[in-house]
């Protein structure tokens, strides 16, 4: 029986990961270079240092990684007020509030980031109980290691530890980084990637599921309350 449930926030909660790609495609747009998908699905879900590291190093772009961050800083801080829910998001978020379900995010993004993302969807993130960040003091790993789920985990009342079953939380994951930082944490995992990211065989038979869209989701398959309407 599920009784918390976990979710990531970009390319999850909110369409964000698009306008990752259109960034950093602008970016190397000036050094004839593309952003292509293979890249991408090594950045997503990770600390945002450790991104720019695997983008400056792979491109070979006559950037730092720290000038590469900034640059890229200033042009999402730009769009990314303008992100909005994915299809289905607002309506399990809103389920599971009502139905007393503890809920949390737990995003790789730094709390300032998270800020800006979330300025123009206050009243949509307000209904979870707790929001654990990437950069926040505790979450010593980022994704695929377990810290920040079981940070939120433990921000919602649970005592988890990687050497307990967590069984009876619930992650929402888009990206192959944090889907292993779910199962690495002992809990099960709903997966909805990208239709374009390749998933291994391993972390298929890891997770509990995967979705095409939230809009899939049906919360009586884990032991959550049915929605009260179609």
């Amino acid at each position: 029986m599920t009784t918390h449930c976990l979710f990531d926030m970009d390319g999850l909660l909110l369409d964000t990961e698009r306008i990752y790609t259109e960034v950093n495609d602008e970016i190397l747009t000036r050094y004839g270079k593309k952003f292509t998908w293979d890249i991408k699905a090594q950045m997503m879900g990770a600390k945002e240092r450790d991104a720019a590291e695997i983008y400056v190093k792979h491109y070979k772009i006559p950037l730092t990684v720290d000038q590469y961050i900034k640059e890229r800083r200033e042009k999402l801080q730009a769009r990314f007020p303008f992100a909005k829910p994915l299809p289905g998001v607002k309506k399990l978020v809103q389920h599971l509030k009502e139905s007393g379900v503890p809920i949390a995010v737990a995003t790789s993004s730094h709390r300032k980031m998270f800020d800006v993302k979330s300025s123009n969807n206050q009243e949509f993130f307000a209904q979870f109980d707790s929001i654990t960040c990437g950069d926040d003091s505790h979450i010593k790993n980022g994704k695929p290691a377990p810290d920040i789920f079981l940070a939120a985990a433990e921000s919602l009342g649970v005592k988890a530890t990687q050497s307990t079953s967590n069984q009876n939380c619930l992650v929402f994951e888009d990206s192959v980084l944090g889907a292993w930082a779910g199962v690495h944490a002992g809990m099960r995992v709903i997966l909805i990637p990208d239709p374009n990211l390749e998933i291994e065989e391993k972390l298929l038979r890891s997770v509990s599921k995967v979705l095409h869209s939230m809009e899939d989701f049906l919360p009586e398959e884990f032991g959550l309350p049915p929605y009260p309407f179609p």
